[in-house]
């Protein structure tokens, strides 16, 4: 078994890495300090996931949100700033992490009925102004955790805004507590992309909700609010056209793949877990404009109850394909749209499921036999090639 536990960041380890290598001296520096400070927290995020569900809080009905400010240091959860009620403050930082824990809130509790993270009314704690020039947030097993971009360099060589300001960002790495009271799926391979693609999922649901947008209507860009004008790219990831984010000289280049014959095997970045994740986002994607309207309304139902009720910490994506195949059918009748649709959006990324089964031969009619010379004889002529045809069929 795979032992690797990292925190589940918004930006891929090798982003960082690409910016240490093509960055300024001054970018490579804070590179570096985000992948460092990173690792302080692996294996801390693992284990609380292990034990989240065996140490529920008591229920507390409601939405509960206190804000903290790291004030660029590394202690959390800092000094409290905003409780749940409170006005805003006028950081922009503190009332953005509030605003937007409150529509994830939002999402899964009037949409989905799920009150909070762990569906107890778990508080939705999130610290802010987390180190200094800390480009990425992360969910690191209790609390939402946000850098505050690229603020301390010349405006020239900024590559990041502060976390903040994404919105499904936000609902991104808070639908990793989801997953951790869940499905728990592992950080690692296939089951690790799942992760990353189910956080996708419910974290452009929940812009979409907040922005009343329409499937149609939708950008299906994450962290398109994050990259700042220095950077060639329009998003950290495209869940409608994976491998089209950016291609930047010091980001790099999107790797992420949007079909099954461009799958990447790879010990880096867990296994691939950002990079792969574009397949299962992809086929979302195409499901929700099958369908077309609200996406939360019925391909976000079918990706909540497969989270929630069918995946294990090992599925794969032919797991989780079958599961919202399956589930598809059973709340909204077998060869519905919303199945068709399903099928669809998973067939298009090169999953098959549901196979449309072909209809069984029907028995070949016996000819009458022919009056004339020899009836038997004429009868044998005919009955041949139709033996042949047979046994042609059943072989």
């Amino acid at each position: 078994m795979h032992t690797r536990h990292p925190i589940e960041c918004i930006v891929p380890p090798y982003v960082l890495r690409s910016i240490q290598a093509n960055g300024t001296p001054a970018q490579q520096v804070w590179a570096m300090r985000t992948l460092t400070n990173s690792a302080q927290f692996r294996g801390q995020r693992q284990v609380l996931a292990e034990i989240a569900p065996l140490a529920l809080a008591p229920r507390v009905v409601g939405k509960r949100r206190m804000i903290y400010d790291a004030e660029h240091g590394f202690i959390l959860p800092g000094r409290l700033v905003r409780s749940e009620g409170d006005p805003p403050t006028g950081d922009p930082a503190v009332d953005e992490a509030y605003d937007g824990s409150g529509h994830t809130y939002d999402l899964f509790s009037e949409i989905f009925g799920r009150d909070s993270i762990d569906g107890r009314g778990l508080q939705l704690d999130s610290t802010v102004h987390y180190q200094s020039s800390y480009d990425n947030a992360f969910w690191n097993g209790q609390q939402m955790v946000y850098g505050d971009g690229d603020e301390d360099l010349p405006p020239a060589e900024r590559l990041f805004n502060r976390f903040t300001l994404s919105l499904d960002v936000i609902g991104h790495e808070l639908t990793h507590g989801v997953t951790q009271y869940e499905a728990r799926l592992v950080y690692w391979n296939q089951p690790g992309a799942l992760n990353e693609s189910f956080s996708d999922v419910f974290g452009i649901l929940t812009r979409q909700r907040a922005l009343n947008q329409t499937a149609a209507e939708s950008d299906w860009l994450i962290g398109a609010e994050l990259l700042t004008s220095n950077v060639n790219g329009k998003a950290i990831r495209s869940m409608a056209e994976p491998g089209t984010a950016y291609n930047d000289p010091i980001l790099g280049r999107d790797p992420q793949p949007g079909h099954m014959n461009d799958y990447v095997n790879t010990f880096d970045d867990n296994g691939g877990v950002h990079i792969n994740s574009g397949i299962p986002n992809r086929a979302f994607y195409i499901t929700a404009r099958e369908l077309g309207g609200f996406a939360w309304e019925r391909a976000g139902q079918i990706w909540y109850y497969a989270l929630r009720d069918r995946l294990q910490p090992q599925s794969n994506f032919q797991d989780a394909a079958t599961a919202t195949y399956e589930l598809a059918g059973e709340l909204y009748g077998s060869g519905s749209l919303e199945q068709q649709a399903v099928r669809t959006g998973w067939a298009e990324v090169g999953i098959t499921v549901g196979e449309v089964p072909q209809p069984e031969p029907g028995p070949v009619p016996i000819p009458q036999p022919v009056p004339g010379k020899g009836c038997l004889p004429v009868a044998a002529s005919v009955l041949d090639p139709v033996l042949r045809l047979g046994r042609r069929r059943s072989s």
